[in-house]
């Protein structure tokens, strides 16, 4: 009978709170009702280049995939292991190698970048699913020791900014907790999309660290780590970021 009540008791208790925020809760009312609205989102544009590229072509994404939107649910699923790993855009520039055997594009490309925000926005409102598996786990535990390792000549880490110290300002900018649901995102700094790996370079750059290449296994290390770190959190890609 104990035993029964202390279950109940515990049954009752709520759940612990999950602290976390997405980068785009913390942005400026104006901010949030700009990416809220498709109809003002600056990536519009970028969006309407996805869809003609998507269709475009004898080889296009549409000839093996049909409408983007049969894509809902892709894009919560990256980083993925796949003979190596690859995030969405990843995945998009070996298809269109492998598949379309068209040469890739170069590194934050317009057309790359319209297509991964396509594929990503099939998936607004869902939440982030990372895959597992011994080579996916063992980029994370790498993803996070570089997470928590201090770089460059500033001698800060990842952690120090978007952990310990989110929520706080640093140059009258708040400091968001450096989740990945929204990716890729319009920076208003940027005036462009931008990938989780443009976003990763600049952070380096910032900390006046050696800046990882395109595509390396510590950027991508540190993108399974992120996407872990953000697993379940709600995905309304593409984002609006100052």
């Amino acid at each position: 009978m104990k035993a029964l009540l202390l279950a109940l008791c515990l049954a009752a208790l709520p759940a612990a709170a999950d602290d976390r925020r997405s980068g785009r809760d913390t942005m400026s009312p104006a901010l949030r009702t700009l990416q809220a609205d498709d109809g003002q989102h600056p990536a519009q544009l970028a969006l309407a280049l996805g869809r003609e590229q998507w269709a475009a072509g004898a080889t296009a994404c549409a000839a093996c995939h049909g409408e983007p939107e049969r894509l809902r649910g892709a894009a919560t699923r990256y980083p993925a292991w796949d003979r190596g790993l690859l995030d969405l855009p990843g995945r998009i520039q070996r298809c269109r190698v492998q598949h379309q055997k068209l040469p890739a594009w170069a590194p934050e490309a317009e057309p790359l970048l319209a297509l991964a925000a396509l594929v990503a926005q099939q998936s607004r409102g869902l939440p982030l699913q990372p895959p597992v598996g011994p080579e996916l786990d063992a980029a994370a535990a790498r993803g996070q020791r570089l997470f928590h390792t201090r770089m460059g000549a500033l001698n800060l880490s990842c952690a120090q900014c978007h952990d310990e110290r989110a929520g706080l300002r640093l140059g009258g900018s708040l400091i968001p907790q450096g989740h990945a649901d929204d990716y890729p995102v319009y920076r208003l700094e940027w005036q462009s999309l931008g990938s989780l790996q443009r976003r990763l370079r600049g952070c380096l750059s910032g900390v006046r660290a050696t800046v990882w290449d395109w595509d390396s296994a510590e950027l991508l290390a540190l993108e399974v780590y992120l996407s872990r770190r953000s697993a379940g959190l709600t995905m309304q890609p593409p984002g609006v970021r100052p």
